[in-house]
């Protein structure tokens, strides 16, 4: 009996980290991958010489094709299982025991033309189980080939003993099933991996929508306000033509800031001034008729918090001129906290709004908290403070 493939079995390169790119994927998962099985098939070629020295007769036809369409099965299998289980990291059991089903049948039919140099299909049989199924499957079916090596040369007349077959068999089983333990862990590490791609691009994607919210909701309420104030004053006399043409002309104003702002933002650029908003606050208390106290300098603040105040501010001015029906409005600021109270309805809905919830969201990033209640004046109380 001719030798069989010993410890070298066939085996698969292992899957490297993903690449970026829009068609990105692990290296080493080319199209032609079925070339690493083929490569090793060439330990068939004994049992395809015995069968091709017996091509006068029928079982000798019979052998050669049967052992083609083997070898031919087992590189399109292994191309196929290769690339299932860099898709999906998975491979179902019942595939497996489909093929391997088949590959039996397969050495079986060819038996009686290449006689005992047949068994060298067992090896891939066993590599098939080895890279693909269980451990206990894996033990199952090595047991299976290695009985049958054991009785077949019993019970068929003219076969010599497999006993040194045994050992290659084992070996090359068992060397495939550490090939394909390390391919099955470097293939759910490039899953992990892009895993932790798609988060972070989610994360993003929120980051940008709490951004934009943040942005255009209080300049659309400013505008939304200037805007009502100037249908009114249209319809009044005297003065109230001019002031509605300058109610206008800020409404167009800020529009184009609120543009260039989500720009910024998508962009990843835009950064608040607290000063600035202290300034817009103002502005947009007024056009909304609410008195406003607010502190006319900032610089206590450390310069690290300086950008979660400013959106504090702008979401708590926001809420007040849209929900409350304040006459009052008040901002306290130091060095460690900013409130935004009034004298309005107090809380209601709001409390659980987006825009609070993108705040909290800022504040937990820069080690501070968000407190939300009824203020001394009886309205909504905002405040953000250093944890």
């Amino acid at each position: 009996m001719s030798s069989a493939p010993s410890a070298t079995a066939p085996s698969s390169p292992s899957i490297r980290p993903w690449v970026g790119g829009d068609d990105a994927r692990p290296l080493g998962t080319s199209r032609i991958g079925w070339l690493w099985a083929a490569v090793w098939l060439i330990y068939l070629a004994v049992p395809i010489r015995t069968a091709w020295r017996h091509r006068d007769s029928l079982a000798g036809v019979v052998a050669v094709v049967a052992l083609v369409v083997f070898a031919v099965g087992f590189a399109v299998y292994f191309a196929w299982m290769r690339g299932h289980r860099i898709r999906t990291g998975e491979l179902h059991a019942g595939p497996v025991w489909a093929m391997l089903a088949a590959m039996v049948l397969l050495l079986a039919i060819a038996t009686p033309g290449a006689g005992e140099d047949v068994v060298a299909g067992a090896v891939y049989v066993g590599v098939t189980a080895a890279m693909t199924l269980p451990g206990r499957q894996v033990l199952a079916v090595v047991a299976a080939l290695t009985a049958a090596a054991l009785l077949l040369p019993l019970v068929v007349p003219g076969w010599e003993s497999l006993d040194d077959f045994i050992p290659q068999l084992l070996l090359a089983t068992f060397a495939a099933y550490g090939v394909g333990q390390v391919l099955k862990r470097n293939i759910e590490l490039a899953h992990a991996r892009q895993q932790l791609v798609e988060l972070a691009v989610m994360q993003e994607r929120e980051r940008v929508a709490r951004d934009v919210h943040d942005i255009l909701g209080h300049s659309l309420t400013v505008i939304t306000v200037k805007t009502e104030l100037a249908g009114r004053l249209l319809e009044a006399s005297g003065e109230g033509d001019t002031r509605a043409r300058a109610e206008l002309a800020d409404a167009e104003r800020l529009a184009r800031e609120a543009l260039a702002d989500v720009r910024a933002t998508v962009s990843g650029m835009r950064q608040l001034s607290l000063t600035g908003e202290l300034a817009a606050a103002r502005q947009a208390l007024d056009a909304a008729g609410i008195a406003a106290d607010l502190p006319s300098a900032v610089d206590d603040v450390p310069a690290r918090y300086r950008e979660l105040f400013a959106f504090a501010l702008r979401e708590g001015v926001t809420n007040v001129v849209r929900h409350s029906g304040a006459s009052r409005c008040v901002v306290r600021l130091t060095a460690d906290c900013i409130e935004v109270r009034d004298d309005g309805r107090g809380p209601d809905g709001a409390v659980s709004g987006s825009g609070l919830t993108g705040l909290r969201g800022r504040a937990q990033a820069a080690g501070a908290r968000v407190e939300t209640g009824t203020a001394a004046e009886g309205g909504f109380l905002l405040r953000v403070s250093r944890a």
